[in-house]
């Protein structure tokens, strides 16, 4: 099932007090980037990011789930209404995230 870009849009006007939040649509679903790294993104209308030691930390609760067949687990936010709580994890996570792979010409 892919992802609505109502649910996108949803989550990204709940980002909104962060600035370089960016998206790609990638088969049906949405990889959401934060100061240039890849954060998380929507695969099924759900926002799931990726398992760092501060995202676990500040939702030591938050299931473990597969964006799709073959992939890392990530984490559910459920707590999407708070945006000051996404604020703090996203600035959490971005010093933990590996910088972009570098283009091959």
């Amino acid at each position: 099932m892919a992802s609505s870009k109502d649910y996108l849009e949803y989550v990204l006007e709940q980002l909104g007090e962060l600035s370089e939040v960016t998206y790609r649509a990638m088969m049906g679903e949405y990889i959401l980037y934060y100061q240039g790294k890849v954060i998380g993104g929507i695969y099924d209308n759900r926002f799931l990011v990726k398992p760092t030691k501060s995202a676990r930390a500040l939702m030591p609760d938050a299931p473990l789930e597969l964006p799709y067949e073959g992939a890392k687990e990530m984490l559910l936010v459920e707590n999407i209404e708070d945006r000051g709580f996404l604020a703090e994890l996203f600035d959490a996570m971005v010093s933990e995230l590996p910088a972009p792979k570098k283009k091959k010409k």
